[in-house]
């Protein structure tokens, strides 16, 4: 009789000790701010806005691993966007990452709704950390770089020396008489990390249909020495038309940033162009961030962006892109001053 009550514990267990070998967190961040921009567009005036995101974007997660032993994992991602001034989320709910994968001594694999080889360097290079207007995320977007990848594989490698490897294919799933650009996309990008000291570099080629492929390139540096960091990168576009319109949209940017205390102040210097009628715009961020906690902080900045007289380019946050009218406001002059708070959980 005992042995029958010790067999049923110890089944009993079983789950419980699953269980103890998995895990699932769930995270997220709340940004929100209060600001004046003024799109300088003629007829238009500055506006007072309440947005979510100007820092870092607004987000809810889940993401978890099992341990499948011999050193194998299993894991997922996902994660929405949610707006902190309206609570709203986007059509497709988790389109900030949607992954599941596997996790060893060859590295990780990843599949579903990836962020791109690109991306890492992208990331990795913008002193701001893809925040406040000014940020590289205006590299991203129509006839620009792609950031995320949807129905991909992805590879990245574990560190070796301070290297790392990172590959992507995302299938374009698409109709071979469709004229959208949903294209196949591939990517690698290498980095080297060691010591506060960052380099990487990446590429990625897509299917535009039906012109023919378009061209992604990005490269950045960083390094960080006590209070001060320093980060610059390089980004541009390639797009080909059938018509051969020459259409290269390119970015550069250079920052630093300094800490003390609870402080931290960033200075940015951005500029864009877009070979079509040598379009080119120039921006400077100025922000600054206090920290109450390790989850909360509160922050200031101001951008400021100049066109040419053929340039159309706005300033971009995570909150989104201030908007210029299509026609009329070319040689306008965007800014934005924002104040705000943001928590992690």
């Amino acid at each position: 009789m005992k042995h029958k009550i010790l067999a049923i514990a110890l089944l009993s267990a079983l789950p419980l000790v699953a269980q103890a070998q998995s895990s699932v967190t769930m995270y997220g961040m709340i940004d929100a701010s209060i600001g004046v921009e003024n799109s300088d567009a003629p007829g238009e005036g500055s506006r007072t806005v309440v947005q979510s995101g100007t820092q870092s974007a607004s987000r809810i997660g889940f993401r978890g691993t099992e341990d499948l032993g011999n050193g194998l994992k299993a894991l997922f991602n996902i994660e929405a966007a949610v707006a902190a001034d309206t609570g709203a989320t986007n059509s497709r709910m988790f389109d900030r990452r949607a992954v599941v994968g596997l996790q060893g001594a060859f590295g990780t694999v990843t599949v579903g709704r990836e962020y791109g080889p690109i991306a890492a360097v992208a990331g990795a290079s913008d002193i701001l950390g893809q925040g406040f207007y000014g940020t590289n995320l205006a590299a991203f977007g129509t006839n620009r770089l792609t950031r995320r990848l949807d129905n991909s594989i992805n590879y990245q490698s574990n560190a070796l020396n301070g290297f790392t490897l990172r590959a992507a294919y995302g299938a374009g799933e698409r109709n071979e008489t469709a004229t959208q650009d949903t294209g196949d996309i591939t990517g690698v990008a290498l980095e080297y990390a060691n010591a506060g000291f960052y380099v990487g570099a990446g590429y990625q080629n897509k299917e535009d249909l039906p012109s023919g492929d378009s061209k992604e390139y990005a490269a950045g540096a960083g390094y960080k020495f006590g209070n001060f960091e320093v980060r610059a990168g390089y980004m541009a576009a390639e797009p080909e038309f059938a018509n051969r319109i020459d259409n290269k949209y390119e970015q550069m940017n250079a920052g630093v940033s300094y800490g003390f205390g609870a402080s931290r102040v960033y200075l940015n210097y951005q500029q864009q162009e877009l070979e079509v009628n040598d379009a080119e715009a120039k921006a400077i961020t100025v922000a600054y961030t206090y920290t109450l906690s390790k989850r909360t902080n509160v922050y200031a900045s101001y951008a400021k962006l100049r066109n040419n007289g053929a340039g159309l380019f706005s300033l971009t946050s995570p909150a989104g892109t201030i908007a210029l009218p299509a026609a009329g406001a070319f040689g306008s002059d965007p800014q934005a001053y924002n104040i705000g708070l943001r928590h992690s959980f």
